[in-house]
């Protein structure tokens, strides 16, 4: 670690320091950044840089390929900017899951892709008496699986869709009407309607709908659902609830994006 002993400055000066080598490793994202890239970039003397570099590869922050010599950002930052960003949506979306709980008194659920699951990030229940407290915040489903998941896969394009049922057999026995054949249907169905669709296949008598939350380059980045109790999810009223969340989910990625907007 970088210390005032080893620096010879202050710790926020240190701090500074590696911020902005993280920053020039940042800009490196493909091809990894050589050594004199990082000093030229930082603007350091090599003892310096170098000082900085093994700080930052000690805590994870940092690597070096062993092939190429060169710097990339670790493993332990990409944890740390992915989790802040899971934290930003889930905060984001608290004004948005109230909003529309209070307008359609039935449960919302906000949930953010991670590899091939959808997380649950957060969740807001209206006022109707029977609930439908189907996911925590944290729960996890193989994406594809409820309306949030199958929202989420059906805004990827067809390249990652593939690879996500590839990696996803989880469906086929732990989830009963979930085959790779239902999916591809179902993704198939949501592109069509605008919309997913969960007809009680998760949760029996219970049903939901969702759409995606797009980001910047039109990922997917978050998605909204509503479920409620089948009796309350007939078809006329499925277009008052697609216009709610779809209303509520612009006004998210809004918010996301303005995040990353440089001032």
């Amino acid at each position: 670690m970088i210390t005032e002993a080893q620096d010879g400055d202050p710790p926020v000066k240190s701090i500074d320091r590696a911020v902005r080598v993280l920053h020039a490793l940042a800009a490196y994202p493909y091809e990894g950044a050589a050594f004199t890239d990082l000093v030229r970039d930082t603007a350091f003397g090599k003892s310096t840089t170098h000082r900085l570099l093994a700080a930052l590869i000690d805590v994870g922050f940092a690597f070096q390929d062993l092939q190429t010599r060169r710097y990339r950002l670790g493993s332990t930052f990409t944890l740390l900017g992915r989790n802040a960003l899971t934290q930003h949506i889930a905060a984001a979306s608290q004004a948005p899951l109230e909003r529309l709980a209070a307008q359609t008194e039935d449960t919302v659920f906000a949930s953010v892709p991670e590899g091939s699951d959808a997380v649950c990030i957060a969740r807001a229940t209206g006022d109707f008496p029977i609930r439908t407290l189907t996911l925590n915040a944290g729960d996890r489903r193989p994406l594809g699986v409820g309306a949030g998941s199958l929202a989420l896969l059906a805004a990827m394009p067809d390249a990652a869709i593939e690879k996500v049922i590839a990696r996803s057999s989880r469906w086929s026995h732990a989830y009963e009407g979930h085959s790779v054949e239902v999916i591809r249907e179902m993704v198939a169905a949501t592109r069509r309607n605008g919309y997913a669709f969960n007809p009680g296949r998760v949760v029996q008598g219970m049903c939901a709908i969702g759409v995606p939350v797009l980001g910047t380059d039109r990922s997917p980045v978050a998605a909204l659902s509503i479920a409620a109790i089948t009796e309350r999810m007939a078809p006329q009223r499925h277009e008052e609830l697609v216009r709610l969340l779809k209303r509520e989910a612009k006004l998210l990625a809004e918010e996301i994006a303005d995040v990353d907007t440089p001032r």
